[in-house]
């Protein structure tokens, strides 16, 4: 069965950016629907529909909730795979992918001040009212082995991308938390292809930091609120999968904290440095750790040869005025 999700780039910037150690960018924003969303929802929808026709069911309907672009990923993977498809947005999300995702033919539901309202809003009315005849496929953001497995998969790009030398000189992986979703893929697909020594730096901001306080707490907790700027991060609560992947040891994990004003320093950085390329701060996050941020890696001790992999997940809730609004809040 086929997948929408395509393998993305590897691009060396070492040289860009001028680090001690090299860097490459994992350019997840270069995905159909605008950020690694589709790795993971294409996947999740791919195989609940191969399932549902393997049961002999019929009219398949995807249900998705989001602050963005795991709609947008449910949304292109249903269009791609000609099926229909509802998403429930909080009130938070920007007009740019609400806009975006009925131009792919979602019916889109605004309700709720959060995620957390939004998917409740899914589950327990939207889904439960559909009719009976209705076969629902609901599309967890974050929180389904099935979408982690599909995550996994910008990990499987790397052996074939690096050279053999160079994958031996891989010594990290960053990437930006939310409630998990990509982290648990990431640590999953270093499992896979053997790459135990490789350390994960996964960065969330302080404005939402459930992983620390799931980590602090030693569970995942429900944060009454997450008023982060990094819209995409907003997750009240992270992944009991994402907490029992901290603990182990087979993958090191550095659990870094940044203000929301270091993930729109990411994604201004980002815009100004490379070819006025849009990101979301939520992105921001993870490519502040080699522009603005540096001193996150610090503990890592990288030498000249050691790679650093940086994903660059994307997002598209982000256009030339809202990242006029970022520069304002920044100076």
């Amino acid at each position: 069965m086929s997948y929408p999700s395509i393998n993305s780039s590897l691009v060396e910037v070492t040289s860009i950016l001028k680090t001690n150690y090299r860097v490459f960018f994992k350019n997840e924003l270069d995905q159909p629907s605008g950020s690694f969303k589709l790795r993971g929802l294409g996947h999740l929808v791919g195989k609940s529909i191969q399932k549902a026709r393997e049961e002999g069911k019929k009219g398949v309907k995807v249900f998705s909730s989001s602050g963005g672009n795991a709609g947008l990923a449910a949304a292109y993977a249903s269009k791609y795979y000609q099926v229909p498809c509802t998403v429930v947005l909080p009130k938070i999300s920007k007009q740019v992918v609400i806009h975006k995702l009925e131009e792919l033919g979602a019916e889109v539901i605004v309700h709720g001040n959060h995620w957390g309202e939004a998917d409740e809003y899914l589950r327990e009315t939207v889904i439960k009212s559909s009719p009976s005849d209705i076969y629902p496929v609901y599309c967890h953001p974050f929180d389904n082995p099935t979408v982690w497995e599909g995550h996994a998969a910008i990990i499987d790009d790397l052996p074939e991308q690096f050279s053999a030398s160079d994958l031996s000189n891989l010594k990290a992986v960053v990437c930006s938390v939310g409630g998990g979703g990509l982290y648990n893929g990431i640590v999953e697909g270093l499992k896979r292809n053997n790459l135990n020594d490789v350390a994960v730096v996964a960065v969330e901001t302080k404005q939402a930091a459930c992983f620390h306080e799931g980590v602090k707490q030693g569970k995942s907790v429900r944060l009454e609120k997450v008023p982060t700027l990094a819209i995409s991060l907003a997750s009240p609560y992270i992944s009991e999968k994402s907490l029992e992947n901290y603990k182990s040891t087979e993958i090191k994990t550095h659990l870094e904290l940044i203000d929301d004003k270091d993930s729109l320093q990411g994604t201004v950085d980002y815009y100004d440095t490379f070819d006025k390329r849009l990101i979301e701060p939520a992105c921001g996050a993870s490519t502040c750790t080699v522009m603005s941020r540096t001193d996150l890696l610090d503990k890592l001790d990288l030498k000249e040869n050691d790679i650093v992999v940086v994903i660059v997940c994307g997002g598209v809730a982000i256009n030339d005025e809202i990242l006029q609004e970022y520069r304002d809040i920044l100076k």
